[in-house]
């Protein structure tokens, strides 16, 4: 699509990311601007100093997927988000396998939910035979979990064990490790799209439909959506203004109305745990899907997943088994395969935003999570001097935005590291 696009006279900027966000003296957005290169760990211009670069158009769309650090900046900025439920989360946690010719079946697709969480932990799994001999296995947990112990990256390790999901595995060999935040809040939770000079679009704005696991779809028709409202915008020559269009439609078309239709199955999950939740919540999809109503009416979210944490005390900790090295592995050998890459002599792109809050509340009262929910092993509390210190390894970093999402201070601001640095994830 990419040399399609180019064709019709697109550039594309790939091993740039945009860092900033550019307004005219009205406050319109005008453009982004990449970010700077060659910035050493101090903060300083080092001697491959390369200041970045503005981008102008006439409208600025923004479609960087879950948890964007630029439409997290405009959702704030507009007020985007009001009048709206809190957006909900889940990490996804994804590894590509080689398997035996004899395990491999071409095209056989498998889903579950619940085990090996409890009833009350939203979350399932997915495996995808696909050609070659390869097998993607995948878990998602939901990010409202209230355990502070509870470990997403080993809770997908013990799914693998499963009497059912172990044979497949038995001879074969991993090839692959990634993990991304997915959207999981849907119709109740889009923000507003449209604002002054551009649109979110894709899981910027949150179109993910859970109970159907897609959501690249409504990203496309977003996306349809925005160019056709926008290049109406031009030809009448407008242009900074917002194109108010895009947010006036969206519920009426085919996204509106594929969300709309399974709105309520993830807050009846989350309240009413595994078992009941989603019986309720396949009731009331089909419900909408053949009689185009539901009698829960739009139900709510509540909490944030930040706020859905609760203190450690209220809780035990969980026993994990070790890594066996064959099936189930460690996450520094899991980052490994992600050949995840960031120049270690920059400034730390996972920002801390009070350190001393980090320590009375998510060490002190939390137990700290962040060594858990990070699928990478990014965050450490480590001893030094007699004092717990917080330790960020963030060339490990996978860019899942776990962080960003779950830390119960909301103290955790993930921005782009410089250039294209990350992880690298060959045929994921």
């Amino acid at each position: 699509l990419a040399t399609k696009a180019e064709e019709l006279g697109v550039e594309i900027y790939p091993g740039f990311a945009a860092t900033e966000v550019l307004y005219n003296d009205e406050g319109a957005v005008i453009g982004v601007a990449t970010g700077d290169m060659g910035i050493e760990k101090n903060g300083e211009p080092g001697p491959n100093y390369t200041r970045g670069m503005e981008l102008l158009g006439k409208y600025v769309l923004i479609g960087e997927g879950v948890r964007g650090s630029l439409a997290k900046q405009l959702i704030a900025k507009f007020d985007l988000s009001k009048d709206r439920e809190p957006q909900k989360f889940g990490i996804g946690i994804k590894e590509l396998w080689q398997v035996k010719p004899e395990n491999h079946r071409p095209g056989l697709v498998q889903h579950s939910f619940g085990w090996p969480l409890g009833m009350k932990t939203g979350g399932g799994s997915f495996l995808y035979h696909l050609e070659d001999n390869l097998v993607a296995v995948g878990f998602v947990v939901h990010l409202n979990y209230k355990n502070p112990y509870l470990y997403p990256f080993e809770e997908f390790q013990r799914f693998k064990t499963h009497p059912a999901i172990r044979p497949t595995f038995e001879g074969g060999k991993r090839l692959s490790y990634g993990a991304r935040a997915i959207t999981e809040g849907g119709y109740q939770s889009v923000p507003k799209l449209s604002f002054p000079g551009g649109a979110l679009i894709g899981c910027s704005a949150g179109l993910v439909n859970v109970p159907r696991i897609k959501g690249s779809h409504n990203a496309v028709l977003s996306g349809m959506l925005a160019a056709e409202k926008i290049a109406a915008a031009i030809v009448s020559g407008r242009s900074h203004d917002e194109v108010t269009e895009i947010e006036n439609e969206w519920r009426k078309g085919d996204i509106g109305k594929d969300l709309k239709r399974v709105r309520n199955v993830k807050p009846l999950w989350s309240k009413f745990g595994t078992a009941l939740g989603v019986a309720l919540g396949g009731f009331d999809m089909w419900t909408n899907t053949l009689f185009g109503f539901s009698v829960f009416g739009t139900l709510k979210h509540g909490k944030s997943d930040a706020e859905s944490l609760e203190p450690a005390s209220q809780h035990k900790p969980i026993a994990y088994p070790k890594p066996d090295g064959v099936l189930t592995f460690d996450r520094l050998s899991s980052v490994f395969l992600s050949n995840t890459n960031h120049e270690e002599d920059q400034p730390v792109h996972l920002q801390v935003k009070d350190m001393n809050l980090q320590k009375s509340s998510e060490h002190d009262i939390y137990a700290g999570p962040s060594t858990r929910y990070c699928p990478a092993g990014v965050y450490e509390w480590v001893e030094k001097d007699g004092k717990d210190v917080f330790v960020i390894n963030a060339q490990n970093c996978v860019h899942c935005k776990t962080c960003d999402i779950k830390d119960p201070n909301q103290n955790i601001n993930w921005v782009p590291p410089q250039g294209g640095e990350g992880p690298v994830y060959p045929n994921m």
